[in-house]
């Protein structure tokens, strides 16, 4: 999903900034070439893939969080489960791995900017644009919630827009499974202004706290200003426990009610009167546009809202669990409704109906209905009475649940099943009628249940070549997921050691599989510095590696024409085939021997190391204790190679 034309002029251009990466490659094959952005865990850096001889965003983790396995971890988790999504409005991971000190991910790189570039350049969007941008973030969570996985630090920061109009979510490192990590103890991850009550308050995280933060992002873009303001972390936190987010009509008279029944169903602190998914707050927001005249959704807003924007809330950071303030039980008897009660008792017809011909509702239900078959499902409501009712939203309920709603909504129920990859077994995929259609009572509603994923066995692929892997599991009806390599001795370079999940276990239909490949046999790199190219060309190929000469040369202590600089460098694991670079000399640089003869030895040892020489001290058998330098190996005045020893004698 992209923008419109209106919202495309929204977009603006990446800056860089100078860098010690910049210019270097890693992993002998992704060369730096501008830095992107800064966050607390890593930096970006628009990089061209070599082999591939295209851009790609590189996410290379602080050299100072690799040697902390719970960040690597994490970097780690964010690029599998982002591989596993394959959605176009993800920014999708091709890549991870190591050189050295860096832990990096090769990703999509997306040339434009991020939503947080344009609210603090434009203020308050325009209603179309608006939903132009929300529409495709919540079809990229809604992907990654049917999947399992919560978002976690949803925020304007994180939607990235393209030159060319395409909005995508980025940054998965916070990313949780859903039935996995339910909550944390003694922090809450993630940044203060979009966090949702019950992750302030009790730590616990589902896919309802990202439909939280998309409320406050479309209250941002709406209004150009946050809901909930403070002096301090721990103000913002209050208001967020205490206080509902405000219409956002209240900032910006004018605008229509529906939006402001989007905000509010979206930003309810009761998460049970939240949409359970993004999947379902989608189908909101087409209702809400749906209700909506183009004078509307065009409808220029006021900037009262865009000066002085301040961004210290915008950082992802860990908060305190002291922060958090207690907030008193609710004692609203409908806080106790299903989740989609704040819409059920409609507003005036008039307001809902304005602007909205019976052939755009009929429109908007065939698109629902569509979004409902792709098990993206969400419910348009109608204002009904007499003898006719609506279709209560079941979707995602169990089978008992969800019968018990429609019969008590005096409508049959007749059950059937279907597989679902995106739906838990005995949870409700989609109802026919769909949720919120027009029914006469008495009426029979046909409820799908799921039968959970159509199960394939993962094939045993140790040992194949890895494109014949990938065809395998294609036609065994899986997706190749992420790529890595690692040393054997084993199997041979380029094939399978092994997949995950591993063969033989029953993985859901068009699912990912993770292929480890091998390196072959880890050898460890001679030295060749200071050797000749003919004798270490020899001594690396003999090894059973390849060799590439360096394009350029540098100033070294060895001799022109011999070895100065080798990559990897001796003693690391290379596996069997690798290619080893070899810098050659330029020969050393030569400079003039500073006269230290009669200087103390301190003092000596200074002015010939700010020259550029090591020092070495001959004290013989009567200099131990002395502290005069009585002679020199390079008299004062003559030349030596830089980086060379000079050894003084001390008496």
């Amino acid at each position: 999903m992209g923008l419109s034309a209106a919202a495309r002029t929204l977009t603006c251009v990446d800056t860089t900034l100078q860098d010690p990466l910049v210019g270097q490659v890693l992993d002998g094959r992704y060369r730096v070439e501008a830095r992107i952005a800064v966050g607390g865990m890593a930096t970006v850096y628009r990089t061209v893939d070599t082999r591939l001889d295209r851009v790609l965003a590189l996410k290379v983790m602080h050299p100072t969080l690799a040697a902390d396995r719970t960040f690597v971890e994490r970097f780690i988790r964010e690029a599998k489960s982002v591989a596993r999504l394959a959605h176009p409005n993800v920014v999708g991971v091709y890549d991870q791995g190591t050189d050295g000190p860096y832990v990096y991910l090769a990703m999509e790189y997306v040339a434009g900017c991020t939503l947080r570039d344009v609210l603090r350049d434009r203020g308050a969007l325009q209603p179309r644009a608006a939903l132009d941008i929300l529409e495709p973030v919540l079809a990229a969570l809604g992907a990654a919630h049917r999947a399992g996985f919560v978002h976690r630090d949803m925020k304007p920061e994180n939607v990235l827009i393209g030159d060319d109009g395409r909005v995508k979510v980025a940054d998965f490192g916070l990313v949780r499974a859903v039935d996995t990590v339910t909550s944390t103890t003694g922090t809450v991850l993630g940044t203060v202004a979009y966090l949702a009550p019950e992750q302030l308050e009790h730590g616990t995280t589902d896919t309802r706290v990202d439909v939280y933060a998309c409320g406050v992002t479309l209250y941002e873009m709406l209004t150009g200003g946050k809901p909930h303001s403070g002096d301090s972390p721990a103000q913002v936190l209050y208001h967020a426990l205490h206080d509902d987010v405000p219409p956002p009509s209240a900032a910006v008279p004018g605008l229509p009610y529906e939006l402001d029944e989007l905000v509010a169903s979206a930003t309810a602190r009761n998460p049970e009167l939240r949409p359970y998914d993004a999947v379902e707050l989608l189908a909101q927001t087409l209702q809400a546009r749906a209700g909506l005249s183009a004078e509307q959704l065009d409808a220029v807003p006021p900037q009262a809202m865009t000066g002085g924007h301040d961004n210290a809330e915008d950082r992802t950071s860990v908060i305190p669990r002291s922060l958090s303030v207690p907030r008193p039980a609710p004692t609203d008897p409908d806080l106790s409704l299903n989740r989609t009660s704040r819409f059920e008792s409609p507003p005036p017809p008039p307001r809902r109906t304005r602007g909205v011909p019976a052939p755009r509702r009929a429109l908007l239900a065939i698109v629902v209905g569509v979004l409902l078959v792709l098990g993206v499902g969400g419910g348009v409501w109608y204002i009904n009475s007499g003898q006719f009712t609506q279709v209560p939203a079941v979707l995602q309920q169990s089978q008992a649940d969800a019968t018990r709603r429609l019969e008590g909504a005096g409508l049959d129920v007749d059950v059937k099943r279907a597989f679902s990859d995106t739906v838990k077994r005995g949870k409700v995929i989609g109802t026919d009628p769909a949720p919120g259609a027009r029914i006469r009572d008495n009426d029979t509603v046909t409820v799908t249940i799921s039968k959970g994923p159509q199960t394939v066995e993962v094939p045993d692929l140790k040992g194949y070549r890895l494109d014949a892997a990938k065809t395998r599991l294609k036609n065994d009806g899986l997706e190749p997921g992420l790529v890595t390599r690692e040393f054997s001795d084993e199997v041979i370079k380029g094939q399978v050691i092994g997949t995950e999940p591993g063969a033989g276990t029953e993985a859901s239909s068009g699912s990912a599989v993770a292929l480890v490949v091998s390196r072959g046999a880890p050898v460890e790199v001679p030295e060749v510095s200071g050797a000749s190219v003919e004798d270490a060309r020899t001594e690396l190929e003999e090894a059973g590696l390849k060799v590439k000469i360096a394009s350029g040369q540098v100033n070294s202590q060895f001799e022109k024409g011999l070895v100065a600089e080798q990559s990897p460098r001796a003693g690391e694991r290379a596996g069997d085939g690798d290619t080893v670079t070899l810098t050659i000399s330029k020969g050393p640089v030569m400079v003039e021997v500073p006269d230290v003869v009669d200087d103390s030895v301190d003092e000596a040892t200074k002015k010939l190391k700010a020259a550029g020489f090591e020092v070495d001290e001959d004290r013989g058998l009567l200099g131990f204790f002395g502290d005069t330098v009585t002679g020199q190996s390079v008299d004062g005045g003559d030349t030596a190679a830089k980086g060379s020893t000079i050894t003084i004698e001390i008496g």
